[in-house]
């Protein structure tokens, strides 16, 4: 399956969830925004949303800093 990730093209494993996504790119536990065509997904639906055929997906990690 194809999707638009960070505004690149990618090919993931068909009927895969948003937290299935965030493990693989090693972002599991860390403070993360995603973003599912251009809706934020919230942390606690990770599990329960699939991702889909053409999906833009932006995900979005905070960098703490002073």
């Amino acid at each position: 399956m194809q999707i638009q990730l960070n505004g690149e093209a990618r090919t993931l494993t068909p009927d895969l969830t948003v937290a299935e996504l965030v493990e693989s790119l090693g972002l599991a536990g860390r403070r993360i925004a995603v973003e599912v065509n251009e809706e934020i997904v919230p942390k606690s639906a990770h599990g329960e949303i699939r991702l889909a055929e053409g999906d833009r997906v932006e995900v979005v990690h905070a960098i703490g800093g002073g």
